[in-house]
């Protein structure tokens, strides 16, 4: 365009989230445009005596009239003249306008309105009087030991049986179901394991296996779960094979020493014990940045435009529909499993959404006003994230990105991610027991100074973005291990 600005712009509330911009610009603002026009139209009209793209102005106007190349180069400079009247006005948009043109006088003056979406108008209050509560970190005994009992599950061995099958043992099993005297084709299995009193089959299976033992067989009635003939009662007949018991390793010195890099049970629970703190001291600044977000949003009462929140909706809804497609489910069994009706799940998706719609708004504004910025090394990092979760190199996860203009939607996500910090730091926060939480750099330290492996440092993270306290596995020390 030739100006740097547009003449005048007039900008009209329509509500506190939509405004109405009347743009006046002098028609020589039109020209480069203009001329892109007849060059596009010229290549196109062919026109006896002439080569394409050299057809005289004048020729073109009598051919195709002078309307149509004004309206070509009037689409072409709208948005343009849009983007320098929203800078010159100084207003927040918000995704795509609804253009008009209103006046178009040929040689002396183009006007046209658009209305758009705009953040709402709203104040941060004093983010250091928000207090939040965050779970304790502490690790007491028990806990300790119901995570050493899981990691001794892990190393358990079965062996055979010569008696009835109990509740906790393992058996192999033949199934096989009838409806109406028919075998159901996909309720027929053999050498199945199951662990008995899991309940994860049939309903009713627990109580017929207990006190069956190795070649015995019984049936008993169930109502099938899934395929053509979900819903109906069947005659299910089984057959056990084989029954076997888990043994459990002790937990003594051989134990640390095969399932860790310690030498003593007494190390592995100190290590054990030290590397759940961390975890929970990383899930407490989680929970932290939950909850005070949480907290100011309450303070804080914003209109939200409409569109971007039905935008969103639909987009939620679209992703929910994938997923429950991938996983080869209906919205029917999805509805079902959770024990809802539609109206619950939509009413869910909108309020999530508000919710979400409202902290990036908040998080936006609390970035601006604090001044944050984001280094090109803070995304580089976000998007070798973002890659490893995908399973594909950051270099090729970089390039989709790029191509499909989301580098932006990312710089936002990284500068929230800042601003979430910043509010937790800002924060007062205590746990249960009334103890003050220090959130930030000063809290992380100590944890990096630990020589935890990277096993526990990758589930440290994992539990920090997650927001929850959680258990670590165990540790391995640096050095060497006794001998045998």
């Amino acid at each position: 365009m030739k100006g740097d600005r547009v003449v005048k712009t007039d900008v009209e509330e329509l509500s506190p989230t939509r405004v109405r911009l009347t743009v006046e610009v002098p028609f020589e603002e039109l020209k480069p445009s203009l001329d892109q026009a007849y060059r596009e139209v010229g290549r196109q009209v062919r026109v006896p005596g002439f080569r394409p793209g050299h057809v005289p102005r004048q020729v073109l106007d009598q051919r195709v009239g002078r309307g149509v190349v004004l309206e070509h180069a009037i689409n072409e400079a709208v948005p343009d003249l849009y983007l320098r009247a929203v800078r010159e006005a100084q207003v927040s948009a918000l995704g795509q306008p609804e253009f008009e043109v209103t006046k178009l006088e040929d040689g002396t003056e183009i006007a046209f309105t658009a209305e758009v979406d705009v953040r709402p108008s709203f104040d941060i209050p004093d983010i250091g009087q928000l207090h939040v509560v965050v779970d304790d970190a502490d690790v007491g005994p028990d806990q300790v030991e119901e995570y050493l009992t899981a990691l001794r599950e892990r190393f358990a061995t079965l062996r055979a049986a010569a008696r009835p099958a109990q509740d906790g043992d393992y058996v192999s099993i033949d199934l096989s179901a009838q409806v109406d005297g028919k075998p159901v084709e996909d309720a027929q299995a053999t050498g199945v394991s199951y662990e008995v009193g899991s309940g994860t089959i049939l309903d009713g299976l627990d109580e017929v296996l207990v006190g069956m033992a190795a070649e015995d067989a019984a049936t008993f009635q169930s109502e099938l779960a899934g395929g053509e003939h979900a819903g109906r009662m069947a005659d299910v007949s089984v057959t056990v094979r084989s029954v076997k018991v888990k043994d459990l390793p002790e937990l003594d010195d051989d134990f640390a020493q095969s399932a860790s890099e310690f030498n003593t049970v007494g190390e592995l629970r100190a290590s054990t014990r030290k590397q759940m703190e961390v975890v929970r001291r990383a899930g407490q600044a989680g929970q932290a940045r939950d909850r005070a977000l949480e907290a100011l949003a309450e303070r804080i009462d914003m209109p939200l435009p409409d569109a971007i929140v039905e935008h969103e909706i639909e987009h939620r809804r679209r992703t929910l529909d994938t997923d429950l497609e991938q996983a080869g489910l209906t919205m029917e069994d999805y509805l079902t499993g959770r024990g809802v009706v539609a109206a619950d799940v939509e009413k869910e998706v909108a309020d999530e959404t508000r919710r979400t719609v409202k902290a990036r708004f908040i998080l936006d504004k609390l970035a601006e006003q604090e001044g944050l910025t984001v280094e090109q090394d803070e995304v580089g990092q976000y998007v070798a994230q973002l890659a490893y979760q995908q399973g594909v190199s950051p270099d090729q996860f970089a390039r989709q990105l790029a191509s499909s203009g989301q580098l932006s939607a990312v710089v936002a996500d990284v500068m929230r991610t800042k601003a979430v910090a910043l509010l937790a730091e800002r924060a007062t926060v205590t746990d249960e027991s009334g103890r003050p939480v220090v959130i930030g750099a000063a809290a992380e330290q100590p944890a990096a100074d630990e020589a935890v492996d990277d096993e526990v440092g990758h589930a440290a993270a994992s539990e920090a973005a997650e927001g929850s306290a959680g258990q670590a596995k165990p540790g391995r020390r640096r050095g060497s291990r006794k001998s045998d």
